[in-house]
């Protein structure tokens, strides 16, 4: 009887393989023989999935934000699950700091995909990297939950909090990856705006 194709399962091969090769040489050097000789598969097997490059890296780029997603929840849940804005908003801004092989591998190709997308629309990177639009909003509403609780300073505007939140979350991360400062100092940035922004610690603080 012939074994039954796990459809999803070689998608997700193939885009790990494409993953791993864009970590060691760059997204730039990445063609679609490149990740079928990763993946130890044809060529015309990753056609058959990824009609064009284009669409390869998109549903890379897609498979990195889940897994980012991912990490967010499990800093929450390491925290007993605590859903205060604080501890959510701050889950939110570590994961832009390159901390293990993961998260630096997702910052690598995550920028390097943003730069090639200003000089190739096929990219698609106008849909994925409208992201950062609904984060601003998502942090922006913590904020305002906070605001209402009492957790966070009065006065403030919440976007534009949020808007600050990410750009410098974003600058430190790069900052990580050009090796201008440690992770620990990214963070220990991030905790001083935190900081300012929620006068009372919130419950068991990240490190």
């Amino acid at each position: 009887m012939p074994k039954l194709v796990d459809h999803e399962e070689r998608r997700a091969h193939i885009i790990d393989a494409l993953l791993r090769s864009a970590t060691n040489s760059g997204l730039h050097a990445v063609t679609m023989r490149s990740v079928a000789v990763e993946a130890g598969v044809s060529v015309r097997l990753v056609q058959y999935y990824f009609d064009t490059k284009e669409q390869l890296l998109l549903a890379a780029m897609e498979r990195l934000a889940t897994r980012m997603g991912e990490r967010v929840q499990r800093r929450v849940r390491a925290r007993g699950g605590a859903t205060d804005p604080r501890g959510i908003i701050e889950a939110v801004l570590l994961e832009a700091v390159p901390t293990d092989e993961e998260s630096r591998a997702f910052h690598l190709i995550y920028t390097e995909y943003a730069v090639l997308s200003v000089t190739d629309p096929g990219l698609g990177g106008q849909q994925f990297l409208a992201a950062p639009s609904e984060m601003e909003a998502f942090l922006a509403a913590q904020l305002t939950a906070a605001q209402r609780d009492g957790a966070a300073a009065p006065g403030l505007d919440p976007h534009q909090e949020a808007v600050v939140l990410l750009a410098v979350s974003a600058g430190l991360g790069l900052s990580v990856l050009l090796n201008q400062r440690t992770a620990d100092e990214a963070v220990a940035v991030l905790h001083y705006h935190l900081g300012r922004i929620f006068p009372t610690p919130s419950r068991g603080a990240y490190a």
